[in-house]
């Protein structure tokens, strides 16, 4: 099961630091962010692979995105 990361509203950078916080101490290795910017989308993006992290989908959800992201 993927726990999910709901950066919808924030803007940067606490999307990132949530998602990076759920990277760190999250025991699941799936986890789903969603944001509602490009710039957001961008930046969490990056620093999951910066983790060793694998992104392995993005994709437009109503006025946002859902990234998928698979932890090493």
């Amino acid at each position: 099961m993927a726990s999910t990361v709901d950066a919808r509203g924030l803007s940067c950078p606490q999307p990132v630091i949530m998602t990076m916080d759920e990277i760190k101490s999250g025991t699941e290795k799936e986890i789903i962010v969603l944001v509602d910017t490009d710039t957001s989308r961008e930046n969490v993006t990056r620093a999951a692979k910066s983790q060793g992290c694998e992104v392995t989908h993005i994709s437009s959800e109503g006025e946002g995105y859902r990234i998928s992201i698979k932890k090493s």
